[in-house]
């Protein structure tokens, strides 16, 4: 039997799912946010199996790993990756940013045509009582 992660990641729980704050939103990224720590709990004790193993096979110490120093190469790849990796966690909270944007400057458009259409009936109303 094989097991294909896809189609688990669609599997769900029987019953109506458990609600624990008043914001729906706040449940979902708490979901999100317990999924990833699970993730993250595997992927440590992975690397620390690796460590493990590299050790017991004398192949490189755990303090290697402690005292290693990236060149300027790695180092730049890794922060580029730091960067990326930053703007895929962050990336809904800068799209509501960008919609933030978008939205206030839609309204002060608004305001403007709004001002500008005041301007003009208040120039109408001018040039209709002088005349």
């Amino acid at each position: 039997m094989t097991i294909d992660p896809i189609d688990m990641a669609g599997t769900k729980a029987r019953g109506k799912r458990p609600v624990f704050f008043k914001d729906a939103d706040t449940d979902r990224l708490l979901s999100m946010l317990m999924a990833l720590a699970g993730e993250l709990a595997v992927a440590r004790e992975r690397i620390d199996t690796l460590e493990r193993l590299l050790q017991a096979r004398e192949l490189l110490q755990r303090t290697d790993i402690e005292n290693y120093e990236p060149d300027t190469a790695a180092a730049r790849e890794r922060g580029l990756w730091h960067q990326e990796f930053i703007a895929r966690i962050l990336r809904v909270i800068q799209q509501e940013i960008e919609q933030f944007d978008e939205d206030r400057e839609a309204r002060q458009q608004a305001r403007k045509e709004n001002v500008s259409a005041t301007t003009e009936l208040e120039e109408l109303i001018e040039e209709l009582a002088s005349n």
